[in-house]
């Protein structure tokens, strides 16, 4: 079993992985013989022999995977029809040599050879596909889709972008997509992650060497890529040295967010948390509150005065926050107010109303960051604050073509123009730092998009700054804690579970030590 293999690379990346395992000695062959057992062996442990297989293959190394696989499959006693789509005598390198070890008919792809068939391979076009699939190819996949087969998919579904996860023009539907040697982002980023069924890696002997030379900046969100940076509480040690995390309330109608994100914290091992409080919500906060604490706080110099204490050392404002330059004004003291020295040491996580307070002048906050460019700042958008904030940066769902930025390369930009690690929240979040690292995870379960799960989530990531995880390290283990807590929470959960499941989310990573 392989271990968890945290790279995610682009098509370009995994091109190159390619060249570097052929040019230290892996015929291209080897790879694509390898290649195309994988994906029969994926057919033979979903299917009888006997099985009607349909192999669908693009003129390209994605088709000549299928070739492989439909040689194998047939000697191992199932039906096999090919279809090509493209003109045989076109074919060139190792998909020409595939090819050639097909003994079987190769038909031209058309709707009728999927008709009937049990099995689907599609090997039509692989991760590199750039542009919208449309005329005959369109056809296939639809036809592949209405066929009611199960799809087995070589590398991604055809049609879907492994740079961007996206849909380019038609995408076929997969039930098993079997990809080689390391994911691509297409397989996390919607809505390409959503088409592809289960995703099984498979070892065609590349070589990690090749990581070296790639370098890759993109991984997947598991406790092996963060986990070095948090430490479980020691028996010797004391509250005090696991920090001590604020938490900003908004005025007396609007505090659930603020103790929900406030108790997260808490929760995520922060080892004392306080709730700021505007004077007119003390009582409502103290009377729901117990292990965490309260202190009255009037406006943005009531919060100065309260952060003149160092140790307070990781700051979370948004939540409930209110929209409007009072919380302006407040997310800049914690950012370091007209002289600066109060907010240079303390780590910062701003979320919901602290971003959205800025949509008029972003570059205003923008700058208040990168004044100490050393401090760590995560901010949380969603979708919607994100395109307040960075407006030219907004989804395009609307794109059919890969030339737009994907979900990865707009949170990329946003992180670099910031300074800030930007957490971009949804199914897919994204985690990124402005030296251009990201996270991406896929452990959220669909129960997680609810009220005050953000609220949660910001409160895990502040929960984390204060016990001095760097920010990027923070920022994604709280994604994952985030999505893990809403598993074990369960169906139906909503915010208020969030922080108690995360004790035995912690207490699985606790007993990874024993």
């Amino acid at each position: 079993m392989w271990a968890v293999m945290l790279e995610l690379l682009t098509p370009e990346e995994m091109g190159r992985a390619d060249r570097y395992a052929i040019e230290a000695g892996t015929p291209g062959q080897a790879l694509m013989e390898r290649a195309g057992r994988g994906v029969a062996d994926a057919v033979i442990r979903r299917h009888p022999p006997g099985a009607r297989v349909a192999v669908m293959a693009g003129p390209g190394n994605n088709g000549g995977d299928g070739f492989v696989a439909a040689r194998l499959l047939a000697a191992h006693g199932y039906l096999v029809r090919l279809g090509l789509l493209g003109d045989p005598e076109k074919l060139s390198g190792d998909a020409a040599w595939a090819a050639s070890t097909w003994e079987g008919e190769i038909e031209p792809a058309g709707t009728g050879i999927v008709a009937g068939a049990d099995v689907v391979v599609d090997a039509l076009f692989g991760a590199g596909l750039a542009r919208a699939i449309e005329g005959r190819a369109a056809d296939l996949v639809r036809a592949i889709n209405a066929c009611g087969a199960d799809v087995v998919a070589v590398d991604l579904p055809s049609g879907v972008s492994g740079r961007s996860g996206r849909v380019l023009g038609w995408a076929v539907r997969a039930g098993a997509t079997v990809t080689f040697f390391r994911k691509k982002p297409g397989h996390l980023l919607f809505p390409g992650r959503g088409l592809c069924g289960s995703v099984e890696l498979v070892d065609i002997g590349i070589p990690d060497a090749a990581l070296g030379k790639i370098a890759p900046t993109a991984f997947y969100n598991a406790p092996e890529l963060w986990r070095a940076a948090w430490h479980a509480p020691r028996v010797d040690g004391h509250k005090y040295a696991r920090g001590h995390a604020v938490v900003v309330s908004g005025p007396m109608a609007q505090t659930g967010a603020a103790r929900l994100a406030a108790g997260a914290a808490l929760r995520a091992g922060s080892g004392l948390v306080t709730v700021a409080s505007p004077p007119n919500a003390l009582m409502v906060n103290a009377a729901h509150l117990t292990a965490v604490m309260v202190r009255a706080i009037d406006g943005a110099e009531g919060l100065a005065a309260l952060l003149s204490d160092r140790r307070l050392n990781a700051v979370l404002i948004g939540p409930g926050a209110g929209v409007g330059e009072g919380t302006a004004a407040s997310v800049e003291v914690i950012l370091g107010g007209e002289d600066r020295s109060p907010g240079a040491h303390r780590a910062v996580c701003l979320d919901a109303d602290a971003l959205t307070s800025f949509a008029d002048r972003p570059e205003r906050l923008f700058q208040a960051v990168q004044e100490w460019p050393d401090r760590p700042v995560v901010l949380t958008p969603h979708e919607g604050e994100f395109a307040r904030i960075f407006p030219d940066l907004a989804a395009n769902d609307e794109a059919v073509d890969d030339a737009a930025p994907s979900k990865l390369d707009r949170a990329r930009m946003a992180a670099a123009r910031s300074g800030a690690v930007i957490l971009l929240k949804g199914a897919d979040t994204v985690v990124v730092a402005p030296d251009g690292r990201a996270a991406i995870a896929d452990n959220a379960p669909a129960w997680l998009a609810t009220a005050g799960s953000g609220d949660v989530l910001a409160g895990i990531v502040t929960g984390l700054l204060a016990q001095s995880l760097p920010a990027f390290e923070a920022a994604s283990m709280a994604v994952w804690l985030h999505g893990e807590a809403g598993r074990h929470a369960g169906a139906a959960l909503i915010a208020e579970d969030l922080a108690p499941a995360l004790k035995s989310v912690i207490a699985g990573l606790v007993g990874q030590d024993a």
